[in-house]
């Protein structure tokens, strides 16, 4: 735990979160559920490929990553007779596809179900193993519903039923959606940060939940996903949309006072989100005190709460 207050650092185990976080404070989190994005098909030809489902877009057309080469107007198959025909070749990398079952237009909520049958748990790139059955609890939340996520939230992942229902009791908690999509793993390419195009991703936030932030009781945002997406509030006015902020240092929140996260790779918009509090140098020297005393590190990693 690092107060800004002080200048202080302090080291404990999760469990004791509430030994640190002030009283009089709303928690807000991200109630997003990771799909099974992760899923392999075969073109026509025969050869195999593997898709990587990134977002919905209008029209029943959704951005996907594709590990193989494609051309546009070419068909893939997949189990459950699911196909898939690449609509577009974006220059970022992605691909516009649309999908069908036995030849029939379906839309988010039917994919999802079918890859729900035949997909896998799209862990990080970082993690250098095949999901197992254990990813498909580990990588959730205890109160993710709201289905879309390709990546966890996983300052989320430290929760425990029991914790999550103490934090209930001893404080006063919010739920916003934030599907949290592939593009969180790009790392800022610019060599002027304010210059990086940040990625875009879908949210909604609850009636309930605009009302607490607009109010002047201090917030902790549970995940760089809540951060971005109340500083995206405060700034646009819209409950739903599109998110696509870039806190870095020098555009600092607004609104967010207490960060809870996990630590970040370098060079990434979540280390720089994580430095938007803190500022670099004094990033730079948390990350230092974690290496020094063997924290882990990204998502199935350690958590840093800044107050």
């Amino acid at each position: 735990m690092y107060d800004r207050t002080t200048d202080t650092i302090h080291h404990a185990i999760f469990k004791n979160l509430f030994d640190f976080l002030p009283q009089e404070t709303t928690v807000v989190l991200n109630d997003t559920k990771v799909i099974k994005a992760r899923f392999f098909g075969k073109k026509e030809s025969g050869g195999e490929i593997e898709f990587l489902l990134n977002s919905p877009l209008p029209e029943n057309l959704y951005s996907v990553y594709i590990r193989g080469r494609v051309k546009e107007g070419m068909i893939i198959h997949f189990e459950q007779n699911l196909s898939a025909k690449i609509e577009k070749l974006n220059v970022d990398g992605t691909r516009v596809v649309s999908f069908f079952e036995n030849q029939n237009p379906i839309g988010t909520q039917a994919l999802f179900a079918i890859l729900e049958l035949i997909g896998h748990i799209p862990l990080p790139p970082y993690i250098k193993r095949e999901d197992t059955k254990e990813d498909i609890q580990d990588y959730q939340s205890v109160f993710a519903k709201e289905k879309g996520a390709v990546a966890a939230p996983t300052a989320s992942l430290h929760f425990t039923d029991t914790m999550f229902e103490t934090l209930k009791h001893k404080y006063e908690t919010h739920f916003l959606t934030l599907h949290v999509g592939a593009g969180t793993f790009k790392p800022v390419d610019a060599e002027d940060i304010r210059d990086h195009v940040m990625h875009s991703e879908l949210y909604s936030i609850p009636e309930s939940t605009c009302k607490a932030i607009n109010e002047n009781k201090n917030i902790l945002a549970v995940g760089t996903t809540v951060t971005r997406t109340i500083e995206y509030f405060k700034r646009e006015k819209k409950s739903f949309g599109e998110c696509n902020l870039f806190l870095h240092p020098e555009n600092k929140p607004i609104r967010v006072n207490h960060l809870l996260t996990n630590f970040h790779l370098p060079k990434s918009t979540l280390i720089m989100l994580v430095a938007s509090f803190v500022g670099i140098e004094k990033t730079l020297k948390l990350y230092e005190e974690a290496v020094k005393e063997n924290y882990r590190f990204f998502s199935y990693g350690d958590a840093m709460l800044i107050i």
